[in-house]
C-alpha cells in the first residue's frame, strides 16, 4: 500500500469510529435520563 492509500484507510476508520462513538453517546441510558429529567421537571412545575 502506498502513502495515500494508508491515509485514506486511516481517515475512513477514524470516521467510522466517530460514528460509533456518537451513536453510543446519543443512545446511552445515562444521557437519556439526564435529558428527560428537564422534561419531567417542567411537567411537575405545570402541576403546581
Amino acid at each position: 500500500m502506498s502513502g495515500p492509500e494508508v491515509a485514506y484507510l486511516a481517515f475512513g476508520l477514524v470516521l467510522c469510529g466517530l460514528l460509533v462513538w456518537a451513536a453510543v453517546h446519543y443512545f446511552s441510558g445515562k444521557r437519556r435520563a439526564r435529558v428527560e429529567e428537564a422534561k419531567y421537571k417542567m411537567l411537575r412545575d405545570d402541576d403546581e
